[in-house]
């Protein structure tokens, strides 16, 4: 698989498509808006044969924080070690080195991420959310 972080490389209309059917955390999701967090983030994108397969993106301030997001393979590829050589890529990228956090929120694919330094939170007491789960529903 090949990887980039060129946002123009990017296939919007397949990130969308599987964003706002298939992801169990966007279902909805409109067009707009995945295209404006995609232009205010770190994108990264695999590709086989010519077609991009894999998405993952980063929100980050370049220097202590960054949230790993939206991170798929295509059904039809899983299974092949995919997602991790597009994690390897994201971890690699210079724009996220030495950073004091990394976070990623996920209700699968913990073994992977946990290979790549993920652990539960230390202090979840800590952490405070405003939720809206059913935003892309109306």
């Amino acid at each position: 698989m090949e990887c980039s972080d060129d946002l123009r490389r990017m296939d919007i209309t397949m990130i969308h498509r599987f964003l706002s059917e298939e992801s169990s955390w966007a279902k909805g999701i409109p067009l707009d808006t995945v295209q404006r967090g995609m232009e205010h983030s770190l994108c990264f994108g695999g590709w086989s044969e010519g077609q991009q397969i894999a998405f993952a993106r980063v929100i980050t301030d370049h220097a202590s924080f960054a949230y790993l997001l939206d991170v798929f393979v295509l059904p039809e590829y899983r299974g092949q070690g995919y997602s991790k050589q597009l994690l390897e890529f994201v971890f690699r990228h210079p724009a996220l080195q030495g950073l004091r956090r990394f976070v990623l929120v996920s209700s699968n694919a913990r073994g992977l991420y946990q290979q790549f330094g993920f652990q539960t939170l230390g202090k979840p007491e800590t952490y405070m959310e405003i939720l809206r789960p059913a935003l892309y529903q109306r």
